[in-house]
């Protein structure tokens, strides 16, 4: 009886130990090339529409669509460095150059403004 009693506590003490940190999102379309998506409409555009449930998804666009909530609501908690950075050169761009977009996004994704108007505080460009 104490064997089983042991082999039962050291099971649930490896399982406890070998419990990977914190998932991350996958990193498979970490080499997307922001700059070229961001500087032609015609390859945003569908990215924005798929993410507003406006038009097909290419398979990166889908798996950023199935995680933009709890990425938001987190922080970006599961994103790697690359996906934080990326995030937030998408979200300045949009802040500052697709207005409507980031509207409508807004509005689909946090309509209280819970966790986007930080990135509105932190990213805007002042202009003159």
């Amino acid at each position: 009886m104490k064997s089983c009693i042991v082999l039962c506590v050291l099971s649930v003490a490896v399982m406890a130990l070998a419990r990977p940190e914190e998932a991350h999102y996958t990193d498979r379309y970490d080499s997307v090339d922001l700059d070229e998506i961001l500087g032609n409409r015609r390859l945003m555009v569908p990215y924005i529409k798929c993410i507003l449930d406006q038009g097909k998804c290419a398979p990166d666009a889908k798996e950023l669509k199935e995680h933009i909530r709890e990425a938001l609501e987190n922080e970006c908690g599961k994103c790697t460095e690359t996906q934080k950075n990326g995030t937030r050169r998408v979200i300045g761009h949009l802040i500052n150059h697709e207005d409507a977009y980031w509207k409508e996004l807004t509005a689909k994704y946090d309509p209280q403004s819970k966790f986007t108007a930080k990135y509105e505080k932190e990213l805007k460009e002042i202009k003159h």
